[in-house]
């Protein structure tokens, strides 16, 4: 997306519901955290980084979280802050501490721990912030515990009847679920007839089986949704609309791989700016794949640096 794009697109408001947390990532490459390594500490959580893509794309967005109120938390808000976002919604709560997840830097898909607190504590979200949104977006992290489960499917049947748009990123991990598989969940949500993006590794993990491409398309033939985006990493990504086929559209040649971690936040981010502003959903996909290379090819998040040109 080039800059004279970028001012072209309406300011039409997203309401991103989900994780606010602090990365530490491995200063270098490691296969896995039982490798030792040392860690960098910056702005982390799929909600917050797809907030603040939206924004850097010049989309309306707002975060609604929840942090700790401790050295961290004020670390997350200033951050936020620094790329444009808003802390007006985001909780500030003295008897949980900030959460945080260790990642493991790869090229291929990341190992990491998440040690979890004020994250999972949003609150019953506001009916005028729902009417004035055009979109609300979420993910599986942020839904695996109550009370921001609870609070978060509500404000969502709440938006489904007023017909506005639902997005998710089925970001599952059985180690954030613990016991719960997700299952329930996941058909609540699909009933809103959401935006849906899960990569391979989500399906394997949801699953708990490995599957072939054209398996991981059998299993969501299913699902009622609006969109979904099967992401295959080098290998693209699958997707189809509402009671249609499948599509396929291959990943953008990179120069070179600097840092795959945010590269899924990226690309939705790119297919969501896109989606909002009526585009084809050729035109979504084409954008996230953009999006998610330039991601690709650098070490820092994309909002902390300008519109790249393409």
């Amino acid at each position: 997306m080039n800059e004279t794009m970028n001012e072209n697109l309406s300011k039409k408001k997203v309401l991103v519901i989900g994780e606010l947390l602090a990365d530490l990532i491995s200063e270098k490459d490691i296969e896995s955290l039982a490798f030792s390594s040392g860690f960098v500490m910056s702005q982390g959580g799929s909600s917050a980084n797809l907030c603040a893509n939206l924004k850097w794309m010049n989309i309306d967005a707002e975060l609604i979280g929840s942090v700790g109120d401790d050295g961290l938390g004020t670390y997350l808000i200033n951050e936020i802050k620094e790329v444009g976002l808003s802390d007006k919604y985001l909780t500030r709560l003295p008897n949980y501490q900030t959460s945080l997840v260790l990642v493991g830097k790869s090229k291929n898909t990341p190992d990491f721990i998440a040690y979890r607190g004020a994250d999972l504590q949003i609150k019953k979200i506001e009916d005028n912030l729902i009417n004035e949104a055009e979109l609300l977006h979420t993910t599986a992290f942020a839904l695996s515990k109550d009370p921001a489960k609870s609070n978060i499917l509500n404000a969502f049947s709440k938006a489904y009847k007023m017909g506005k748009y639902l997005s998710i990123d089925w970001n599952y991990a059985p180690s954030i679920w613990n016991e719960d598989n997700g299952v329930n969940v996941f058909n609540q949500i699909c009933r809103f007839k959401p935006l849906i993006k899960i990569s391979l590794d989500d399906i394997e993990r949801f699953t708990g089986r490995k599957l072939t491409i054209e398996e991981s398309m059998q299993e969501l033939n299913h699902i009622d949704a609006r969109v979904i985006c099967l992401t295959c990493g080098k290998d693209g990504v699958w997707f189809k609309k509402e009671n249609q086929a499948w599509f396929h559209k291959l990943a953008l040649p990179v120069n070179k791989v600097v840092n795959v971690t945010g590269a899924g936040d990226a690309f939705w981010a790119g297919f969501l700016a896109h989606f909002i502003n009526k585009k084809s959903i050729e035109d979504c996909i084409e954008n996230a794949l953009t999006t998610a290379r330039q991601k690709i090819e650098k070490s820092e998040p994309l909002y902390k640096g300008n519109l790249i040109n393409t």
